[in-house]
């Protein structure tokens, strides 16, 4: 018979790792960044009843989040920049906590803070140029690239949210998630960005003629999914969550990138697996702070 756990000890226990799973993401700004986010008066880009505050609140993002990189990178342009201007090797926990500290702002934040925050990485990317090395000049403020950047996120984002968010949405709710978030992508400049699933569908389909899994895509891979910089205790639940993201991606994009499902795990235990695992994560992260 198992000893139960006293109720304070798990009250501590909960708000520990809850802690701990919040500063990885957020950084150390990250309750400074919080209360200026959520406690900022004016107007906001997004309601309170917008389905894009459901989707990008959901523990699910940490698998959609690693998905939308995966898939990301088969765009030899912007895998060609990522490598070249991001230090995602160096400092990836870094670019991890800008990137979900924008969409933190853009999503919940003041209207006026949104912009600020497109305004910075609108500045960025503009100063993102270079040469892949088979020739192909990039920039990173290419409207395409954006548009690839931002369709191949937004469908890791929504498939992670249907397989494994505490409420997923009805048809009606995926388009209109859809819709909210082509507004953030037209402010970074995006052309014409997809407003339902179907136009989603074949926006992803138009840039399969572009991508390839170059070899700075496969090296990304690797460092995402067998090198990631984690202590040993945490390597076991990032498995778990690596091998959830892999199963979401398109078949497509696991066979250009070599990629198989978990090795001799049948796709439901994969899929039991992180259901769980975000279960716990969604239980403590949302532990009092």
């Amino acid at each position: 018979m198992s000893t139960p756990v006293p109720q304070g000890h798990g009250r501590g226990l909960r708000e520990r790792i809850g802690a701990g799973l919040f500063t990885r993401v957020a950084g150390p700004a990250g309750p400074a960044n919080r209360a200026r986010i959520h406690g900022a008066p004016g107007p906001r880009w997004f309601g309170p009843e917008r389905p894009v505050r459901t989707v990008h609140a959901d523990a699910s993002m940490f698998i959609g989040g690693l998905t939308a990189l995966l898939l990301q990178s088969l765009h030899p342009l912007a895998m060609a920049a990522v490598a070249a201007h991001s230090g995602y090797r160096g400092d990836p926990w870094g670019r991890l906590q800008r990137t979900s500290t924008f969409l933190a702002v853009t999503t919940y934040g003041a209207a006026e803070d949104a912009q600020r925050a497109v305004d910075r990485v609108r500045a960025v990317h503009e100063r993102v140029r270079g040469t892949t090395a088979a020739g192909e000049a990039y920039h990173a403020a290419d409207p395409r690239l954006v548009g690839w950047v931002h369709v191949a996120e937004v469908d890791s984002f929504l498939r992670a949210h249907q397989r494994f968010g505490a409420r997923p949405l009805d048809a009606q709710g995926c388009d209109a998630y859809i819709e909210d978030t082509a507004r953030v992508a037209r402010a970074l400049g995006a052309i014409d960005p997809p407003l339902n699933r179907a136009e989603l569908a074949a926006r992803l389909a138009s840039y399969r003629p572009e991508l390839r899994a170059t070899a700075e895509a496969r090296e990304a891979a690797r460092f995402i999914l067998r090198r990631p910089p984690l202590p040993l205790a945490a390597r076991g639940p990032y498995a778990v969550l690596a091998s959830n993201a892999v199963s979401l991606l398109p078949s497509w994009a696991r066979a250009e990138l070599g990629l198989r499902r978990a090795p001799r795990l049948p796709e439901q235990c994969v899929r039991l697996s992180g259901r769980a695992l975000t279960g716990t994560i969604r239980w403590a992260m949302s532990a009092p702070r």
